[in-house]
């Protein structure tokens, strides 16, 4: 294991000690320090972030994180990669379960799920909001889908954006069946 991964694992055994808003929380953090909205920052600026939620590293562990995840050669880290990278890795149960959540939700089949397809599957009429006229219930649906989306909300979910989503969940369960059976039930699959 070389010094990036060993950093790597302390500082995901770090997140995971935190529980389940570990991970999420300092993905959380990492967009309040980009202020300039380019999802990334730069390897002083992610050690002093870390270090103001107690998660240390050094110059030189913080110099190598960002260079491994520093995808356009600006010596910047991509927060991204770098969140992505850190979530612990997900059985094929985990991978499976999430998948076919996914493929509930995609009735096009074409790979992304979109407002159209959710209101294939969900209702949004008796949401509060759109009781009270609030919203429309393709307001809800969309808010709903928002949740899974990547940091650029486009209003589709690609089945990577998913599993990003369902790996920082995954990330705070202990066993692949406590996984699985929440999928299952939450998904009614």
């Amino acid at each position: 294991m070389d010094a990036v991964d060993a950093t790597m694992e302390k500082l995901r055994a770090q997140c995971l000690s935190r529980g389940a808003s570990g991970i999420q929380g300092l993905a959380r953090f990492f967009r309040q320090l980009d202020r300039d909205g380019s999802r990334s920052l730069e390897a002083d600026e992610f050690r002093q972030g870390l270090a103001k939620l107690g998660l240390v590293l050094d110059q030189a562990e913080a110099e190598g994180v960002c260079r491994k995840w520093d995808r356009d050669g600006s010596g910047t880290l991509d927060l991204e990669e770098f969140l992505r990278a850190l979530r612990p890795p997900m059985s094929q149960a985990r991978e499976a379960v999430i998948a076919a959540a996914f493929a509930k939700l995609d009735c096009s089949g074409d790979g992304m799920v979109t407002v159209d397809d959710l209101r294939g599957v969900y209702s949004g009429r008796d949401h509060p909001k759109v009781r009270s006229g609030e919203w429309t219930e393709d307001e809800v649906l969309r808010r709903f889908l928002d949740n899974f989306d990547s940091s650029e909300k486009d209003g589709q979910v690609t089945l990577a954006e998913f599993q990003d989503y369902y790996s920082g969940v995954s990330a705070s369960m202990n066993t692949d069946e406590e996984f699985v059976a929440m999928m299952t039930s939450a998904w009614q699959l």
